[in-house]
């Protein structure tokens, strides 16, 4: 694996582009020395080398948002690095899912399965979806079929709100279906590419 030439600053210290590996929408910047590095690269979470407190600091050490290492990618220069992550919760200090003040009031599946994958890991009491995940698979699946069967008796007739309001139903259990299993939307994406031809 190529790593950064550290030598190139005066500090030590790398410029660091963090990139959410589904949206690749950027979420941070940061440095890194070789410490950070070598730290990032074993436990693949992200790990920097704070300036302010001058150590290294894993992201995510105190609030528990890490940024799970999918893709590191140095630039071509060997100055820069580039690492597509999976954030575990917001990765701003303000709360917001990205630090460039990006609105945060969009629509995205890639926010829906944020949520759902957060509902998942850190349950909460009153939520539907949370309620899902402790029912189990036999559970999940069994709504995926009936929200699916569903979908097909709207589609048959004219009532647009109730086809769009069962679709979306469908679309919300496969999404929970597909984080059951550990997997997302990305790792579907990735099998329909392999299939254009």
């Amino acid at each position: 694996m190529l790593k950064p030439d550290f030598s190139k600053y005066t500090d030590g210290l790398v410029p660091t582009i963090i990139q959410d590996y589904l949206t690749n929408k950027v979420l941070m910047l940061g440095f890194m020395n070789e410490d950070a590095f070598i730290k990032t690269t074993k436990e693949n979470k992200v790990t920097f080398f704070s300036r302010s407190k001058n150590r290294l600091w894993t992201k995510g050490e105190t609030s528990g948002n890490f940024l799970l290492q999918k893709e590191l990618i140095v630039d071509c220069d060997n100055d820069t690095l580039l690492i597509k992550v999976t954030p575990s919760g917001p990765v701003c200090h303000t709360g917001a899912d990205t630090c460039f003040n990006e609105t945060n009031n969009d629509f995205s599946l890639s926010k829906l399965e944020t949520v759902i994958a957060d509902r998942k890991n850190n349950p909460k009491e009153l939520s539907y979806t949370s309620s899902l995940f402790a029912k189990g698979i036999n559970k999940i699946a069994q709504k995926v079929g009936e929200e699916a069967v569903e979908l097909v008796i709207e589609s048959k007739d004219n009532n647009e709100e109730k086809f769009l309001n069962e679709a979306a139903d469908l679309l919300y259990h496969y999404l929970i279906l597909l984080h059951e299993k550990n997997y997302t939307l990305k790792d579907v994406e990735n099998i329909l590419a392999s299939r254009a031809h």
